[in-house]
């Protein structure tokens, strides 16, 4: 089993200052990258540069740029150019398929944030410490840096990464032959709701509540995102650009703490329902397409006049649904269960809020309101949450028993 290990590192000073132009020079080369694959569409008569041309350049960029590029590690700046070639490629499936293509954009300075390591031991080695209570992590230019490890490693890693998240370092480790933890059987099953009102809802009645961090930021973010836009984006004295760096800072922070807010709920609300059930159900859903905004809705009659689409609305409610996060909780519910030895079952979601448990009718009328259901064949009332969630669970039964 493959698995991932996140640990905050604390760098002296000048190893922060190494770390920032370590992201500058790797951001400096894929833009150079980017840049070259444009020119060569645009004037070599679309002839197409590839990665392997690229990576052939490295040796000679090194050697020309000794204090810059050249005290990186080789196989870093590879990672970096397969990056590109990376987003190169997907722009060409969906050209391809007939979708937005999205062609790859230059990145800032700000923007860029991880430098990989293909593999440990060529650029970066972990734990190069002499002794185990103090863990380091070498990396190339930049010396040993102290790591907080919370946790044991296990298996073999095999890729290291450094990521920055506002003002704050982080190494990566991924790896392979990580033994899985079974946990012992409780012979139970569950299906659960994702919602707004609620997080969650479980098929036994109860109601994980939505902490909703980013709208209880809100009011804070709102304020730090309004001090940063009295800054023009070109500041020219250096105290206008220190005021600057530190508004830039405080959003970045705001949005970090939100983040790690999220992850920490999501952690310990998929470990409960790893803990209690052998099988969780949920609903397979298209998260993406439910965040969409409206399309305008031209008027008939008026010409650049639209009608009413609700597009306030919609807007409050995609707010909601990234808030409570249900792709990164559904993605480490899947990671615990597979540790625990669990099984979790994705069902299809089409009328799970309108079906009846008891006598299976199927209609809009069922759906009272948000909080309600109510068939209108049999009078079966119940919590609408709870009747949708044991409807998943019924139906994760049925694929189960189908796949046995």
């Amino acid at each position: 089993m493959r698995r991932s290990y996140k640990f905050l590192l604390r760098p002296t000073s000048k190893q922060q200052q190494a770390l920032r132009a370590m992201l500058a020079d790797h951001c400096d080369l894929y833009n150079a990258a980017l840049q070259e694959r444009r020119d060569a569409y645009r004037h070599g008569s679309k002839t197409r540069v590839r990665y392997g041309d690229q990576s052939g350049q490295l040796t000679a960029i090194r050697a020309a740029d000794q204090g810059g590029q050249g005290r990186w590690s080789f196989s870093s700046q590879q990672a970096t150019l397969r990056r590109l070639n990376k987003a190169f490629e997907a722009f060409f499936r969906r050209v391809k398929a007939g979708e937005v293509p999205g062609y790859p954009r230059f990145k800032g300075k700000g923007h860029f944030d991880t430098v990989d390591f293909p593999k440990d031991g060529d650029g970066c080695r972990w734990n190069s410490a002499p002794h185990e209570s103090q863990v380091r992590v070498r990396l190339q230019g930049v010396g040993h840096v102290r790591v907080h490890q919370h946790r044991p490693v296990r298996g073999m890693v095999k890729t290291v990464s450094v990521k920055r998240e506002a003002n704050r370092w982080f190494v990566v480790l991924s790896c392979e032959g990580v033994p899985a933890e079974p946990l012992p059987e409780t012979g139970r099953t569950t299906g659960i709701d994702m919602g707004v009102e609620h997080f969650a809802t479980t098929s036994g009645g109860k109601h994980i509540a939505g902490p909703r961090h980013a709208q209880q930021a809100a009011e804070d973010l709102a304020e730090a995102q309004r001090a940063l836009a009295e800054f023009p984006k070109k500041v020219r004295t250096s105290l206008r650009t220190k005021k600057h760096r530190h508004a830039a800072r405080k959003v970045g922070n705001l949005h970090a703490k939100i983040r790690r807010q999220r992850l920490d709920h999501h952690h310990k609300t998929a470990l409960a329902l790893v803990r209690d059930n052998d099988v969780i159900a949920h609903e397979d859903l298209n998260i993406s397409g439910m965040t969409t905004a409206p399309k305008p809705k031209p008027h008939p009659d008026q010409s650049g006049a639209f009608l009413p689409n609700r597009a306030a609305a919609k807007a409050g409610l995609n707010r909601s649904i990234l808030d409570a996060g249900w792709g990164q909780f559904l993605s480490i519910l899947a990671d615990k269960a597979e540790s625990a030895g669990r099984r979790v079952v994705a069902v299809d979601a089409r009328n799970t809020s309108r079906t009846c448990p008891e006598c299976g009718h199927v209609a809009a009328e069922n759906r009272v309101s948000q909080a309600d259901f109510t068939c209108q064949r049999c009078g079966h009332a119940a919590n609408a949450d709870v009747n949708a969630a044991i409807n998943i669970a019924t139906r994760a039964g049925l694929v189960l028993s189908n796949t046995a």
